[in-house]
């Protein structure tokens, strides 16, 4: 414990370090108009934030385990990174707008109005889909924190509503995600007109801003006039029901199997024709006693009867056929 323990304040003290120096950098570039300098600062942030990124990675490791029981300086720390990680994607996108701003800006005018509202539809779409990926960041994040906190074989009611609560919210961003990558997609294509994205952008941006609040009611029906209906099959871009398969599904799949037989092999019982046979002296010895002793020893040479035959229905039994005996006496002359 006092190993695992060390490791994680080794761990704090790389992330205390890193945010220092990232915030130094970002200094830098906010303070320089020189654009060579910029880019340079930009490239040395993009390394402290790869640093700061797998530190967080074992940080979410600690918080998914049981055997750390305060969470709480992990936590802080990882949101600490989180936020910096957002500060760093900020920079990232005005350097890939800003650069070479004069330019841009004198190309962008100079765009038709149709070519500029298209410009400005697929940078509102990828801002979104950032914001929609941030906030499954989040609500994923919260999961983690709850499930390592939760003691082993006690069940907290409250927990798991809330984590019921943050899957489903995870969810429809998903959803969401998947839908725009679609419609941005149809558009820089030239399937989709431009205004037609521009029409749902407020439902999206209400979405955006209050997906998390107590009285908030989705609007399912956002992205009905764009007709996506035919580029989903297209595209295999994923519904609903792909992404969450109901549990009365599977219930139906698993009750239309027929159930599996077990190969019943039938016994073979054993012939009972040994005890037919034994039972063929008796019978014989039940012969009337008048018999001479020459008319038997010539019996003896005749044909013996068949033994009784077993058939596939063993209650039924067909009878032995008497016994033909053939006389060798003859009456003597009478004198």
């Amino acid at each position: 414990m006092k190993k695992l323990q060390a490791e994680i304040d080794r761990v704090l003290k790389k992330v205390s370090e890193g945010v220092e120096t990232f915030d130094s950098i970002y200094d830098k570039i906010q303070s320089t108009n020189n654009t060579n300098q910029k880019e340079k600062y930009e490239q040395d942030l993009k390394k402290e934030i790869k640093k700061l990124q797998r530190l967080r990675d074992q940080i979410k490791t600690w918080l998914s385990s049981n055997d750390v029981k305060d969470k709480s300086a992990l936590l802080e720390n990882r949101k600490l990174i989180e936020s910096e990680m957002e500060r760093f994607k900020t920079v990232e996108r005005e350097m890939k707008t800003k650069a070479f701003s004069k330019e841009g800006l004198l190309q962008r005018e100079r765009l038709d109005p149709k070519e500029k509202e298209k410009a400005d539809a697929v940078d509102w779409i990828t801002n979104t889909v950032d914001e929609l990926s941030r906030q499954i960041e989040f609500a994923e994040a919260e999961i983690e924190t709850m499930q390592g906190t939760t003691k082993r074989g006690k069940k907290d009611h409250a927990k798991a509503e809330r984590i019921s609560e943050l899957e489903h919210f995870i969810e429809r961003n998903r959803w969401h995600t998947n839908r725009l990558e679609l419609v941005l997609r149809l558009l820089e294509n030239g399937q989709l007109p431009a205004e037609k994205v521009v029409g749902i952008q407020d439902d999206v941006q209400y979405y955006l801003e209050c997906n998390q609040e107590p009285d908030f009611e989705e609007d399912e029906y956002i992205y009905d006039d764009l007709n996506l209906e035919a580029e989903e099959a297209l595209y295999n871009v994923r519904t609903e029901d792909q992404l969450t398969p109901s549990v009365e599904e599977d219930k139906q799949v698993k009750e239309e199997e027929p159930p599996v037989k077990p190969n019943k092999t039938p016994a073979i019982k054993p012939a009972s024709t040994p005890q037919r046979q034994n039972s063929l002296p008796t019978k014989s010895a039940e012969s009337p006693t008048s018999t001479p002793k020459y008319a038997q020893a010539a019996a003896t040479v005749a044909p013996t009867a068949p033994a009784t035959v077993t058939t596939v229905d063993e209650n039924k039994e067909k009878p032995a056929e008497p016994t033909k005996v053939v006389s060798a006496w003859a009456e003597p002359i009478k004198i």
